[in-house]
């Protein structure tokens, strides 16, 4: 692969999976998709993770939303697979099928419910790795997983050049700050955390992976290039304006964000038990938040004839 600075960086966009009124994945809007990311310049996509309810889907499902995202892809944009589990084994099963599918790396997130200690994480992410040839993204989500990786234990992963970086969903800005200087130059450092992604940025963060991407892709872009290339202002006034749209997609996840973009038609707001769709109050909070950024000329461009029933008034 070429070297991960040139594609594990910037904005990338967690994809939600669109299910169809038999609760069927809707292949054909997930492709739709994705190659309104690679259109936007995204070098690539997160697929069946968080935001693609990838513990609602079977194994068949997981490999066709992957197998669907490589070919559209086609090379243009990496395709980052969501293989994470909390039983190692499976974790395993879940790489090996990303591998096969064509992924060009995979997103492995902490296992979650089991609470296990430090050594057990760095076993669990040692078994993944010895199990694919791919490149491994950790993914640190306490308020999901019920534990965190220490700073220690992300140095000692990191230490293998299997393992490209961290999508850290902590909320903790300080964290590059305190990880930069103990980790090789390459080793990417992305926010998984929304409302606090500029703050990381300026601590020192490469990137984010971001389910407000899947809305706004070209303003995420802009609002990352900017505080990279040390266009602070210009970030924060970027960052303002998706406040609203950030407060709204994270209180309610991925109800929301499949909401925002049903309002666009770009996907059914419909989501997978144990998920139900949004009430109506964070119906009206989300649309107020998308009408927010309708003067924004990348956002409109974005708009397309309405394709389906979303079952608003």
């Amino acid at each position: 692969m070429n070297h991960p600075a040139t594609w594990l960086t910037g904005s990338i966009a967690d994809l939600p999976t669109p299910f169809d009124s038999s609760d069927d994945i809707d292949i054909a809007a997930f492709e739709e998709l994705c190659e309104r990311q690679i259109a936007a310049g995204a070098t690539a996509v997160v697929v069946a993770e968080t935001a693609g309810e990838a513990s609602t889907l079977t194994l068949a499902e997981h490999d066709a939303v992957v197998r669907a995202a490589v070919r559209t892809a086609r090379g243009r944009a990496r395709v980052i697979a969501g293989a994470g589990a909390n039983a190692t084994r499976h974790a395993i099963e879940l790489t090996r099928l990303a591998e096969a599918a064509g992924a060009d790396a995979v997103l492995s997130v902490v296992p979650y419910y089991n609470k296990p200690m430090q050594a057990g994480l760095v076993a669990h992410f040692a078994a993944v790795a010895d199990c694919t040839e791919l490149p491994i993204i950790l993914h640190d989500v306490p308020s999901r997983t019920a534990r965190g990786l220490t700073d220690d234990t992300v140095v000692r992963l990191a230490a293998s050049s299997q393992f490209l970086g961290l999508r850290d969903g902590s909320g903790d800005v300080t964290r590059p700050l305190r990880l930069k200087s103990r980790l090789r130059p390459e080793f990417r450092l992305l926010s998984g955390d929304d409302p606090t992604v500029l703050a990381f940025l300026v601590h020192g963060g490469d990137g984010c992976m971001s389910q407000l991407a899947a809305v706004a892709p070209e303003l995420l872009h802009e609002l990352v290039a900017s505080c990279l290339h040390g266009r602070l202002q210009t970030a924060r006034d970027i960052a303002g304006r998706l406040a609203p749209l950030s407060a709204a997609l994270a209180a309610e996840t991925p109800a929301a964000l499949k909401y925002a973009l049903s309002l666009s038609a770009w996907s059914s707001p419909r989501v997978r038990l144990p998920m139900v769709e949004l009430a109506e109050a964070r119906q009206q909070e989300v649309a107020r938040a998308v009408a927010g950024l309708a003067d924004e000329a990348r956002l409109r461009s974005g708009h397309r004839r309405l394709r389906f029933e979303t079952g608003r008034p």
